[in-house]
C-alpha cells in the first residue's frame, strides 16, 4: 500500500492532550483543550474539556426520571464537542467498579457512555472524579493527522489531575505548561511576522 502509515510506525494519540493553537479560528475549538480517548488509523475521538454548558447534571438525571442528591445535580454538563450532542459521555477515573459500556483509555482514565453510570451518579455512587459531556469531538482518517500538520494543535501527554483537579477554564495553560509553553506568549504573538 503507497502513502500508508504501517501498525508498526502509526503512533495514537489516546490519553494525550489536544491544545487549540492561537491560528485555529473554528468557533468549536477555538482556546480548548480536547482529551482524545481513541485514535487509530480510521480515525480519532475526543472530549473538549473546558467547555462548560449552562445547565447542570440535574437536567439529565431529571430527563431520565432520577432521584439525586442536590449537591450532585449541582455539577456543571460539559460541551463535549459538536458531535452527538444529544448523547452522554462521562470521563472519570478508573474506580474498581466497571459499568456497561466502559473504555480503559489509560491506568487512570476510562470514558463510560452507557446509562448505568447516570444512575449510579445521581445515587452518588458514582466516580468521584468525572466530567459528563453532551457530545464529542471526532475526526475521519487522516483529518487529525493533517490539522496537526498544520499546526493546530499542541499536542500533550494526558494528566488525570488536569481533568480533575484544575479549574475548567485553566486546564489548556496548565497542560501547555507540562511541555514549557505559555499559551498566553502564544497568543499575544499571533499574527505577527
Amino acid at each position: 500500500m503507497e502513502n500508508s502509515v504501517s501498525e508498526k510506525d502509526y503512533q495514537s494519540l489516546a490519553n494525550h492532550f489536544l491544545v487549540a493553537m492561537p491560528g485555529l479560528h473554528d468557533p468549536n475549538f477555538s482556546h480548548s483543550i480536547i482529551y482524545i480517548c481513541d485514535h487509530s488509523e480510521d480515525g480519532a475521538m475526543g472530549l473538549v474539556i473546558n467547555n462548560p454548558l449552562e445547565i447542570p447534571l440535574s437536567q439529565i438525571f431529571e430527563q431520565f426520571e432520577l432521584t439525586y442528591s442536590p449537591r450532585v445535580g449541582e455539577a456543571p454538563l460539559m460541551s463535549g464537542g459538536p458531535v452527538q450532542i444529544d448523547r452522554g459521555f462521562v470521563l472519570h477515573r478508573k474506580v474498581l467498579r466497571e459499568w456497561e459500556a466502559t473504555l480503559p483509555i489509560s491506568n487512570e482514565i476510562c470514558l463510560t457512555s452507557s446509562r448505568d453510570i447516570i444512575t449510579d451518579i445521581a445515587e452518588e455512587q458514582g466516580p468521584d472524579d468525572m466530567l459528563v459531556t453532551l457530545g464529542y469531538a471526532g475526526w475521519g482518517p487522516g483529518q487529525l493527522e493533517e490539522e496537526l500538520a498544520n499546526n493546530a494543535w499542541l499536542t500533550v501527554p494526558g494528566d488525570a489531575d488536569i481533568i480533575f483537579n484544575v479549574p475548567c477554564e485553566q486546564r489548556a495553560n496548565a497542560a501547555a505548561a507540562k511541555i514549557g509553553i505559555d499559551l498566553n506568549l502564544l497568543s499575544s504573538n499571533a499574527g505577527h511576522a
